[in-house]
């Protein structure tokens, strides 16, 4: 639940990943989809040792992506080669999936706090091609006055400047934003050193921030806020 702080809010910025995009559920079935397809070159290792590895080295997305598979092939004593065509097959399924990992609830919040006449946006880290492909599938980017993408934008959170821009570029002042994301760091601290207001949500992935504004387990709790 959250408490409802006296804030005059007019823009309402989000991370994507782990936020507006499930993440989590996308990751497990691409990678256990790299196990259907390449298990024969995988020196018997099992679709459990497979995929809990590499989700282990991922660490929610915030792995070394250049590294997770030239570790797994060293460690599973595999040729070389076959690390950048895991690499390659990852990036390509995973866009494929956006459109199962996220249901309407993303785009049902969005589309209330349209209504109400607040502008909307999205700071996020990661590859231009990545990003957009996921808002796209995702159907997001009609709800989205600005997208700001850590490659394109290069800044990356949770460098204030990045928010900052954010918010100039939607025509309001940093107390009149706030921001939503499961990061405690990169979202939360990034955002409040920024002047936002920063909403962190829930997850049990990451420890919570001790400086978040507040909280909430779903998205729709925002309604209360903005």
């Amino acid at each position: 639940m959250i408490s409802t702080p006296p804030w005059d809010i007019q823009a309402v910025l989000f991370d994507l990943d782990g936020t507006l995009f499930d993440r989590e559920t996308a990751v497990r079935e691409v990678v256990a989809g790299q196990y259907a397809a390449f298990s024969s070159e995988l020196a018997g290792a099992t679709r459990e040792q497979f995929v809990g590895r590499v989700l282990e080295l991922d660490a929610h997305g915030y792995g070394d992506k250049s590294e997770i598979y030239p570790r797994l092939v060293r460690e599973l004593g595999l040729p070389e080669p076959l690390a950048a065509r895991l690499h390659a097959h990852f990036w390509d399924a995973y866009a494929a999936v956006a459109p199962a990992a996220a249901g309407g609830r993303a785009r049902a919040t969005l589309a209330a706090l349209r209504a109400r006449g607040r502008r909307l946006g999205v700071v996020t880290n990661g590859r231009v091609r990545v990003q957009e492909a996921k808002l796209r599938a995702l159907d997001l980017l009609p709800y989205l006055d600005v997208v700001l993408i850590s490659e394109r934008e290069q800044l990356r959170k949770p460098d204030p400047a990045i928010f900052l821009r954010a918010v100039e570029r939607l025509g309001v002042r940093a107390g009149q934003a706030c921001y939503v994301g499961d990061h405690p760091v990169k979202d939360v601290l990034g955002a409040r050193d920024a002047g936002l207001h920063a909403v962190w949500l829930r997850t049990p992935h990451f420890p919570a921030p001790e400086i978040a504004h507040t909280a909430i387990d779903d998205l729709s709790e925002l309604l209360a806020l903005a």
